[in-house]
């Protein structure tokens, strides 16, 4: 076993809603801690799927061609630039085996995505995390973290769990900084809820960064969690060497059907956009007029900052509500318009109790 194979867990997964509903004996439980799409996936997607059920005895086309076919014909690059991978976590753990040696080491902020972190502690790597600035990726601090012993720079954009994003000026500025020989990874797994014109079109930055690696999924917007299909952007000789050690097989038959189907579908996907822009503004005007701090998001999830955190998630939760608990706050996933409004129906509860109980400390 490798050594330092000892000082990690497992992912644990959070309690699903049954398990809750046994727990906590409440009749409804909404989950709203793993930014899924609460309005699902295409209605066409099931369609499809049925048509793909005569296939369940042969692998799966393990090039993914309709599919890399249809999306680099979305994205206006070649066929030969995609990577894909069952979920970003098997993306970024093939990134991680392909270009990490003991010794190494990654640059990454300090409260982002965990799995940059661990695929590098797993290749022996040392991790440089650099401290958020105001609840988004310090690029300045992270330039000068970065030495020769660096080789993959993670920039999660928009970030998990905060939502907030770096903008293209920055990263544009940023990624002429960096050396040529270090490769840096933008993770954009909730790129299609963006609303900002600013936010950076990473795309066509591949044409003068060939050191720029770009991810996306197909579980967010997409609403395909449960098929986890991810994939990643990139020059092709950078793809091509990264494609060996990528597993055979290692995205469905019934995966690359739901992609294929859901990326026809525009209008679903411009559906749950704007949803969740409607979402997003709910909360921020609740939670300002009960002045709550929270972090203006540009995913499906909003970061709300607290002290108590814990106290919250086990309100919530015995409420009917899952989310999301972190040392410094709570993020929720963004639900339908009912949803939401029982989630801010409890925080204005919470937040109530608090200055009850503040006032009776103070008299």
């Amino acid at each position: 076993m490798k050594p330092q194979i000892l000082m990690l867990q497992p992912y644990k997964p959070g309690k699903s809603p049954e398990d809750i509903q046994k727990e906590y004996n409440v009749e409804k439980v909404v989950k709203l801690a793993s930014n899924e799409n609460p309005f699902g996936c295409s209605p066409h997607v099931e369609r499809a799927l049925q048509n793909s059920f005569s296939l369940c005895s042969s692998y799966p086309d393990g090039a993914a061609n309709e599919l890399r076919e249809k999306l680099a014909e979305r994205l206006d690059v070649k066929e030969s630039q995609l990577l894909f991978g069952s979920g970003l976590d098997e993306v970024i753990q093939t990134i991680s085996r392909a270009m990490l040696r003991e010794g190494d080491n990654i640059v990454t902020a300090s409260n982002t995505f965990p799995q940059y972190k661990h695929h590098a502690i797993v290749e022996g790597c040392e991790v440089r995390e650099i401290p958020l600035k105001n609840g988004a990726f310090d690029l300045d601090t992270m330039a000068n973290a970065i030495d020769i012993r660096t080789r993959v720079v993670w920039i999660c954009n928009p970030n998990n769990p905060t939502g907030t994003y770096v903008k293209e000026e920055a990263l544009v500025h940023f990624l002429r900084t960096v050396p040529k020989n270090i490769l840096v990874v933008v993770d954009e797994a909730y790129y299609e809820y963006v609303n900002k014109e600013d936010f950076p079109q990473t795309i066509p930055l591949l044409k003068e960064f060939e050191n720029l690696l770009v991810l996306r999924t197909f579980s967010k917007a997409y609403g395909l969690a449960a098929f986890r299909i991810g994939y990643a952007v990139g020059n092709e000789q950078l793809i091509e060497k990264i494609n060996i050690v990528r597993l055979p097989f290692n995205t469905s038959t019934f995966a690359q059907t739901a992609a294929v189907t859901a990326l026809k579908d525009e209008d679903f996907l411009q559906f749950c956009a704007e949803e969740n822009r409607k979402g997003l503004e709910q909360y921020a005007e609740a939670l300002k007029e009960l002045e709550v701090d929270y972090y203006p998001s540009e995913a499906n999830f909003i970061f709300i900052c607290t002290d108590e955190s814990q106290r919250w998630f086990e309100h919530l939760i015995q409420k009917g509500f899952i989310v999301r608990p972190f040392p410094s706050g709570v993020r929720i996933t963004i639900g339908t318009k009912e949803q939401n409004t029982g989630v801010i129906s409890i925080i204005k509860s919470l937040m109530a109790e608090k200055k009850q109980i503040k006032a009776g400390v103070t008299s």
